[in-house]
């Protein structure tokens, strides 16, 4: 008798894990055993949801109905969000353009299954967020990567792309600035010449601007100030610290919002309502937010003094979001070991670069400094004594 079991799809199985997630998962499995884990692997900020948000959560849970809204999200928020880029960026775009999604990550979704076919190419940087390429892998899609590094301060640009596209054209080119994990940011002008880059060529732009607002005195310019074509991804989760409630937002050009919109109403019917009413009192938290925001800066002051001292290397630009990647030192030759060693002797959790670059990768390491500065101060401590004795 045969089994009627066939098991997960070969692009399925093929999908590779998210190292950060088990590194959490393993430093939450020392906390219960009453380890005291300092944890800088995931990019989470310590500070809640600003007040107004929860206060306006609070309302509604007592006003009881909470329910599905249109596919596209509530027009209230959407009509924010669009005078948000009118604002900050000088950028018209009418809210029927915006599309409220289950975070950021369901953006991607929709953004690859609206734009693309599986079988296209999509070219990125090396190193860059993993999710990008293994949710491309999932769906058929070719990610093309594109390595970048210390000789080009991690940045990619529009020579990457025209050398790239010149071997082999691409139908996408996603771009993140800030990016995770090297935290550098695309100088606004390499982001125009990008940006007619893709005008020229056809190319499909996706920009994640999640990191937007977080920036240390390098100009965010977003890709719908030079492409109004371009897909935009942003999030309520790193800025507005609200990565639990799961909500983000996307501005598609008027050829997609059709498409965006069937997809979003058979994958998630809607993004959380609550959360939508809660990211609409947040856009309204600038003040607090910032003071947040603010807050980051010793903390990357901290990151920038100590780990040259520690020994890290080839340590990217700390430009903007709230990320190092460095090299490991030398002596050691494996990140993955690296990371292991220490959460299990030390207890302290960082995320190795294999995630973020399957190529070079095993030789770095992101550190997180979203944390509480006190045991930032203290991660490092452990990390410079891990060093000392096994370096």
């Amino acid at each position: 008798m045969t089994s009627c079991s066939r098991g997960p799809s070969a692009r399925s199985s093929a999908v590779e894990p998210f190292r950060a997630m088990a590194f959490m998962a393993e430093a939450n499995r020392l906390r219960a055993d009453g380890c005291n884990v300092l944890s800088l692997a995931v990019g989470q900020p310590a500070s809640p949801a600003p007040q107004a948000a929860r206060d306006a959560a609070h309302a509604m849970i007592r006003q009881g109905r909470i329910a599905y809204t249109d596919a596209m999200g509530r027009i209230d928020l959407r009509r924010a969000i669009a005078g948000h880029y009118r604002h900050a960026y000088g950028v018209e775009i009418e809210p029927s353009r915006v599309m409220i999604t289950s975070g950021a990550s369901g953006g991607f979704n929709i953004a690859f299954l609206a734009a693309f076919e599986a079988g296209d190419n999509i070219a990125l940087a090396s190193p860059g967020y993993p999710a990008y390429r293994n949710i491309m892998r999932a769906l058929g899609i070719v990610p093309v990567e594109i390595e970048v590094g210390p000789s080009d301060a991690y940045i990619l640009t529009r020579d990457h792309l025209e050398a790239a596209f010149e071997r082999a054209p691409f139908k996408g080119l996603l771009i993140a600035s800030p990016a995770n994990p090297t935290g550098t940011m695309t100088p606004p002008a390499e982001m125009t010449r990008i940006a007619a880059f893709c005008r020229e060529t056809g190319v499909r732009l996706i920009s994640d601007e999640i990191y937007h607002r977080l920036s240390f005195g390098v100009e965010e310019r977003s890709a719908l100030q030079d492409l109004d074509e371009a897909i935009i991804l942003n999030s309520f989760s790193k800025y507005y610290c609200m990565t639990g409630w799961r909500i983000g937002w996307m501005v598609l050009p008027a050829d997609l919002v059709k498409a965006a919109e069937r997809l979003g109403q058979n994958i998630y019917i809607s993004a959380p309502e609550l959360s939508q009413v809660a990211g609409l009192a947040a856009l309204g938290a600038s003040d607090e937010l910032d003071r947040v925001r603010d807050s980051y800066l010793p903390k990357r002051r901290m990151m920038m003094d100590r780990l040259p001292a520690i020994g890290f290397q080839a340590i990217a630009p700390i430009d903007g979001a709230f990320y190092a990647y460095a090299q490991v030192p030398q002596g050691f030759h494996s990140a993955t070991a690296f990371a292991e060693a220490l959460l299990a002797q030390c207890h302290v959790a960082l995320t190795p670069g294999l995630d973020f670059d399957p190529a070079r990768g095993d030789g770095f390491v992101r550190l997180s400094y979203a944390g509480d500065e006190t045991e930032i101060a203290e991660a490092l401590d452990r990390i410079a004594g891990f060093v000392v004795r096994h370096g």
